[in-house]
């Protein structure tokens, strides 16, 4: 009898799903429904901030799991008001806006940036500028804000107000500003783009031009920030502030969460009624962002994971040495480091889930390694093991295939 075709999954397929399935994590490492282990140096693109079923957090969502769920945003919600000040006091913003993702979050930050300029009586400054290779969300306008057009195709016409400029081109970006122009949007380091930063002086140039233009800077720190570069976020480490932030996934640590920080002065037209959400910032949320902060802004935290970053980036370089027919640059900071690589991304990635490490794929033909900000040093030593291995893998596959 012939065997029947599989049944075709319910999930609309937009996802290239690796034949995996986990049934438990603790710390940096995941357990298969099938029992074997794996590495996760992907943290679920940057999110698992402290790892997986990190007891602090499991307790603060059994806890607030017990109390309230979700009440909605036409009461007070006190522990959204505790971390809002606790965001506030540990940045350069003023007011915090919660939702549930970072394309949320951006989606806010450029309302605010275009009602800024608005209710000071320019409302034809609504165009904000960007940078190719970004980023910013799925939504149809941070699609638009990215300006991939991979993403675009097929959506209908780009929504309208964002400009591009290509990455690293101060002259192109000052030539951009307009009249018209409300904003500049940049992440400090391109993640999904392939791990490329912005030097200090460029982020003081985008500053000084956004002060000398009267129009407003705008940090997606989405993937960078709370704690991933080896700073709470990684414009710190260039001396230069925002007037507006967009922060997500390592905020709620696995659990749905976004902000958008600004100054008080940016935020001038949010007034109540033009800007909403039904689930942001909800009392489950709340808990587990209170609870990330509780860890990630203990004395030490953000010194030891910069300490362990940099051993990971030693032991990458050292990777480079001993494969370089495999991989060609390395790239990022703290715990956000990229392998541009010689070969397709995609091949080294795969190798390396074989030797059941965990990795992420991004632009410019890079591999992410996107640890929990909890790693050990032994866990730095047991990934590099198996890049090594993937690398050998894969040195051999094509000696294999020439001869």
């Amino acid at each position: 009898m012939a065997e029947e075709s599989p049944k075709p999954s319910p999930l609309l397929p937009t996802f290239a799903r690796a034949d995996l399935s986990f049934e438990r994590g603790e710390g940096p490492w995941l357990y298969t429904d099938r029992g074997e282990r794996y590495l996760d140096f992907g943290a679920g693109i940057a999110v698992n901030s402290l790892g997986h079923a990190h007891p602090h957090l499991v307790k603060a969502l059994g806890e607030q799991a017990a109390k309230v769920w979700h009440v909605s945003n036409l009461y007070r919600i006190p522990e959204g008001e505790k971390l809002a000040q606790r965001l506030v006091d540990a940045t350069f913003a003023d007011t915090a806006f919660f939702c549930n993702s970072g394309a949320e979050a951006n989606e806010a930050a450029i309302k605010i940036a275009r009602k800024y300029h608005a209710v000071g009586g320019h409302p034809e400054r609504f165009r904000i500028i960007t940078v190719e290779g970004a980023f910013h969300g799925r939504t149809l306008a941070t699609l638009a804000a990215g300006g991939q057009q991979k993403y675009l195709e097929g959506f209908g016409p780009k929504a309208e107000g964002f400009d591009q400029v290509p990455y690293g081109d101060m002259e192109a970006l000052k030539a951009a500003i307009t009249p018209e122009t409300a904003a500049i949007m940049v992440e400090p380091i391109q993640a999904e783009g392939g791990v490329r930063g912005f030097t200090p002086q460029q982020l003081r140039e985008m500053r000084e031009l956004c002060d000398q233009n009267g129009i407003l800077l705008i940090f997606d720190e989405v993937q960078t920030g709370v704690g991933r570069s080896g700073k709470l976020f990684a414009h710190q480490r260039s001396g230069v502030t925002p007037d507006i932030m967009s922060v997500a996934k390592g905020i709620g640590g696995g659990f749905p969460l976004g902000v958008c920080l600004a100054t008080r002065e940016a935020g001038r037209g949010m007034t109540a009624g033009t800007h909403g959400t039904t689930f942001g910032g909800n009392p489950l949320a709340m808990a587990v962002g209170n609870a990330v902060l509780d860890v990630v802004l203990e004395p030490g935290f953000l010194e030891r994971v910069e300490r362990i970053s940099l051993v990971l980036k030693q032991r990458l370089a050292e990777l480079k040495d001993r494969h370089p027919s495999i991989i060609a640059e390395i790239r990022g900071e703290g715990m956000l480091l990229g392998v541009r690589t010689k070969i397709p991304n995609t091949e080294l990635a795969a190798a390396a889930r074989e030797e059941h490490l965990l990795l992420v794929p991004a632009g410019d033909n890079v591999v992410r390694l996107l640890p929990p900000l909890v790693i050990t040093e032994a866990d730095v030593s047991e990934a590099f093991d198996r890049l090594d291995r993937a690398c050998a893998r894969i040195e051999a596959s094509k000696t294999g295939a020439a001869a």
